[in-house]
């Protein structure tokens, strides 16, 4: 029996015609999904597109972290040299209050350029630029489709 997901129109992990770690043909198409939810989901306060792009046990760390880059307090711990960091939901309860929609506001361009740099079996590294993040992300192939284990991430 064949199992399929609606991010990637692929079998899930149970394939095995993938030994030698080739992407298939919808496994591009289906990381840059996962990281366009992600971003145009925080920019558009869309906490489902949120959710959906990340995996429950994401780690997204910036050096310095909202302290650095707003001037926000950030709690115990942090500074310009901590590395701070932000579960899953910790970002899909910001994407909801629209913390992603207020910073969208400081730019003209909101473009995202995602670089699949590589795909191998299960995993993915991305990079992505916008005129107010970079960010190198990883993500995992899950039986619902690829999500963002990792993000580091720096203010433009």
């Amino acid at each position: 029996m064949e199992m399929r997901n609606a991010q990637n129109d692929e079998t899930d992990l149970s394939r095995k015609d993938n030994r030698d770690g080739r992407p298939s043909a919808g496994d591009e198409a289906a990381v840059v999904g996962a990281v366009l939810d992600y971003f145009e989901g925080w920019f558009q306060g869309d906490a489902i597109r949120m959710e959906r792009a990340l995996h429950p046990e994401l780690a997204k760390r910036c050096l310095g972290g909202d302290q650095r880059w707003w001037g926000e307090a950030g709690g115990e711990g942090t500074g310009p040299g901590a590395l701070e960091t932000t579960t899953a939901r910790e970002m899909i309860n910001a994407t909801a209050r629209g913390v992603g929609k207020e910073r969208a506001r400081i730019v003209d361009d909101l473009r995202i350029q995602v670089q699949v740099v590589d795909i191998y079996d299960t995993i993915a590294a991305v990079t992505v630029r916008s005129a107010v993040y970079r960010e190198y992300l990883h993500l995992v192939r899950t039986r619902e489709g690829w999500k963002i284990a990792n993000a580091l991430w720096q203010r433009t």
